[in-house]
């Protein structure tokens, strides 16, 4: 019998989770929540961008869709700018005995450490409660800093040091609250926004450094070190999800530190441009416009770089599609662990079965 499933928006990640539902031969699509009042009742195909209807309505009713009793909520609405009250959502979703995997928020990752203890111990009760499970994750955080990594880890002799980063060019990344609110692009340089403010990396991204850690058996010193390196734009030029303006920020390189008796040990880096060919000093991708790096040194000493795009070339339109099949693969795995909130260290290899094609 086929896992009846619910998906939590028709953001983008939203879209292509219905359409990643609907490819998997086990999975059931039978409802969709939408934020906006104007999409409630409108058929899904459509909200989705199928190009077909499917006979679904979408609704703004929760109780509506929990009515349903479905075995999975693919949760993939915005929470970067409302934690909090992802938090309850999802605690609702596990009081009512539904099962979720969702992109955010993404210190859930790996909880232990970043959010209060007696956060993260209502979010177990309530999965308890209601015997049902939540697994966070994604591309980043998620498999490129988690799953890949602790994977290769598995070829070492030894370790002196783990470094997980991202390459990539934000320019045609449209995601206009992400850009200019969180990580200030176009805005002057002394803007204070939310993700350069003291301990914000650590909540966002810290979870990969520690969940890393956890995989390798290792106790980091506290706290992690956060360094952060912006870079202004040297000319005027527009971005898919704003305008650069000369002398506002354009550039960032970041790094998430763990560190063992003050030696960097595990390290997550961001190297994030708005123009390709900014700041060359810095960590180019090995191909096209972005990449995922692996960095292993110990013995071996070993590189992994991941490269993806889309099938129109672009990579950050597969970053999205690859966070939202991350979620929909990883469901039915999900329904059957044991209730908790779960990690990548709780669950089995997540595959694509099913999907190869056929014809």
């Amino acid at each position: 019998m086929a896992l009846r499933v619910v998906v939590w928006s028709t953001g983008t990640i939203g879209k292509l989770s219905i359409a990643g539902v609907l490819a998997r031969p086990e999975l059931e699509l039978v409802g969709v929540w939408v934020s906006n009042p104007d999409k409630v009742g409108k058929d899904v195909g459509e909200l989705a961008g199928l190009g077909r209807e499917l006979g679904l309505k979408a609704s703004g009713s929760k109780e509506e869709l929990l009515a349903l009793r479905p075995d999975c909520i693919v949760h993939g609405a915005m929470t970067d700018d409302r934690i909090m009250e992802a938090i309850e959502d999802l605690i609702s979703f596990l009081e009512a005995g539904v099962n979720v995997v969702a992109s955010g928020p993404v210190a859930l990752v790996y909880p232990d450490g970043v959010f209060p203890d007696e956060l993260n111990e209502r979010i177990r009760s309530a999965a308890r409660a209601g015997n049902a499970s939540l697994h966070v994750n994604g591309i980043d955080p998620g498999f490129a800093n988690d799953v890949l990594p602790l994977a290769m880890t598995s070829l070492s002799k030894r370790i002196d040091e783990l470094r997980v980063a991202e390459i990539a060019d934000y320019s045609t990344y449209y995601q206009p609250m992400t850009m200019t609110e969180l990580f200030g692009f176009g805005k002057p340089m002394e803007t204070e926004s939310m993700l350069w403010m003291p301990g914000v990396l650590s909540l966002a991204w810290g979870p990969v450094v520690r969940q890393l850690a956890a995989g390798l058996d290792l106790t980091l010193d506290e706290p992690l070190v956060e360094k952060i390196d912006r870079r202004p734009a040297e000319e005027d030029y527009d971005i898919a999800s704003c305008h650069i303006a000369k002398g506002t920020m354009a550039a960032v390189r970041f790094e998430v530190i763990g560190t063992v008796n003050g030696t960097p040990r595990i390290v997550l880096e961001h190297v994030t441009r708005t123009k390709a060919d900014a700041q060359p000093e810095w960590p180019i991708p090995s191909h096209g416009d972005g990449c995922y790096r692996i960095e292993i040194t110990g013995d071996p000493v070993m590189t992994v770089d991941f490269v993806h795009h889309g099938e129109n070339g672009d990579h950050n339109d597969s970053g999205m599609l690859v966070t939202a099949m991350r979620l929909v693969n990883a469901v039915q795995a999900v329904v059957e662990a044991q209730p908790g909130l779960l990690t990548v260290l709780d669950l089995p290899q997540i595959t694509g079965r099913g999907l190869v094609t056929k014809d």
